[in-house]
């Protein structure tokens, strides 16, 4: 069984107020809970990672010290920003591991989560910190086993930075991630008329595109639950965000669809679109014909799933 719950949904950066309230207005952070073997384990920091903190030293710590391991998918600040706010880093006896890519090889990350603690931005520094904290850079890797049964595989995902999906299994259950990443495009000039089009070029690289993003469909292949990047409309999209590193969300649906995902949690919400604008996206695009073996919806803060039991509630 895991346990998944959202704690921060949103992307680029926190929206709390009257607006946001249904949904949330917190930078990503979920949270997965392996109870049968008791490990905890916490993909990004972002501002929801605070609330989280609460709730561990609430339910968590009254049973001993606090361990998880944080997996950032990528480095952007909306996904590390709530890490000066997560209260075991500060107490004694935590034990805490941080683990994710760099785009840099000189930079080591350590110091990317840490640099925001300074004291020209923050009045603790990382040297402060009473817990036990490790980091571990990661790369594209095929399988990596984090012990007590489960498993993990990354993959490179589309984004301005190097950024990872992660895919964990335990047991009979899959959980994916594949957000802050936009379909691959072909590079290359594709027009004809354009006097720098060069036909052999426009091939290859539309086949090294549609390669990439079949690579990723096979990384979430048959996945009991997907959170996948859906900042955008195609509208929006087409329109001027080309190139951010975000994905249309007819393109999410369609791709999970065509792997078989089980459950998509359309995810990374832009921080303009209101409560009543994402009611109305999921009756445009959440409305499924009798059958459709996928479920999707557009996940709130505070959102709980069970994966690996009859117990689903996308509610």
């Amino acid at each position: 069984m895991i346990k998944v719950k959202f704690w921060g949904v949103r992307g680029s950066i926190p929206c709390p107020g009257p607006k946001t309230m249904k949904y949330g207005g917190n930078t990503a952070c979920i949270e997965l809970r392996f109870p049968e073997v008791n490990r905890h384990i916490i993909i990004d920091a972002g501002s929801g990672i605070r609330e989280l903190a609460s709730y561990m030293l609430a339910h968590d710590l009254p049973n001993g010290p606090i361990s998880t391991e944080i997996y950032l998918s990528h480095t952007h600040w909306d996904h590390i920003m709530g890490f000066p706010f997560f209260v075991p880093a500060y107490i004694p006896g935590s034990q805490i591991k941080v683990f994710g890519p760099v785009t840099y090889e000189d930079e080591p990350l350590e110091d990317i989560v840490g640099g925001q603690m300074k004291y020209r931005y923050f009045p603790v520094n990382m040297g402060e910190l009473a817990g036990s904290i490790e980091y571990k850079r990661l790369k594209e890797e095929p399988f990596l086993d984090l012990g007590d049964g489960i498993t993990l595989s990354t993959t490179i995902i589309n984004h301005p930075i190097t950024a990872l999906g992660y895919r964990f299994t335990f047991r009979d259950a899959v959980f994916c991630t594949a957000y802050d990443t936009e379909p691959f495009r072909n590079l290359f000039i594709t027009d004809p008329e354009d006097p720098s089009y060069d036909e052999f070029m426009a091939a290859e690289g539309e086949l090294a595109a549609q390669e990439q993003n079949q690579v990723l469909e096979n990384f979430y292949q048959g996945a009991d639950l997907l959170v996948h990047d859906a900042q955008y409309t195609r509208e929006e999209y087409e329109k001027n965000k080309v190139g951010w590193g975000h994905t249309p969300i007819e393109d999410a649906i369609a791709s999970a669809r065509r792997a078989g995902v089980k459950r998509l949690a359309l995810f990374h919400h832009d921080p303009e679109r209101s409560d009543d604008q994402l009611d109305a996206m999921g009756e445009k695009y959440c409305s499924t014909e009798s059958g459709d073996p996928m479920q999707l919806f557009f996940v709130r803060e505070g959102q709980e799933i069970i994966l690996g039991t009859e117990q689903v509630n996308p509610e």
